[in-house]
């Protein structure tokens, strides 16, 4: 299945996650913590986040840094290739794979990462920002199903 980005879809989506990309570990730590307090069973696939009951020890915490800027960084990985669906799925397939078969991770939670994603695009940029990297997000969480379908979840 290929992608259908046009020339300007890229550009704008690009445009809009530089925004959120500049401070990655920021940004990647608070859309973790928001993901953790908001959705707690989301915690339990992380054993050395689990004691962890704040917000704010969370944002101290040098693992929930550390995954937030991974989790910011595969994605902007992918978003580098949106006009090459094949790059695309090379960054996506191995990575889904890992999270369906080693990590084990219901695969609901990577819509839960992109809404909240979104939802501070919004906050941070306004509802255009939000709205040219939605379609990003949903290539992405479209082909994380496919993975795992595959996989046999």
């Amino acid at each position: 299945s290929t992608m259908s980005f046009s020339e300007a879809e890229v550009q704008s989506a690009r445009g809009a996650w530089e925004k959120i990309y500049v401070d990655a570990e920021d940004n990647g730590t608070t859309v973790l913590v928001r993901m953790f307090t908001e959705h707690p069973d989301t915690k339990s696939y992380f054993t050395h986040f689990t004691g962890m009951d704040s917000a704010e020890e969370m944002k101290q915490s040098d693992q929930v840094r550390g995954h937030g800027k991974k989790v910011f960084t595969a994605i902007n990985d992918m978003v580098q290739h949106l006009d090459n669906t094949e790059a695309f799925l090379g960054i996506l397939n191995p990575l889904g794979k890992k999270h369906a078969t080693q990590l084990k991770i219901d695969p609901k939670n990577f819509k839960i990462i992109c809404d909240i994603i979104l939802q501070l695009m919004e906050e941070k940029f306004g509802g255009d920002c939000k709205a040219s990297f939605e379609k990003v997000t949903n290539e992405i969480c479209t082909h994380l199903n496919n993975v795992y379908k595959e996989a046999g979840w």
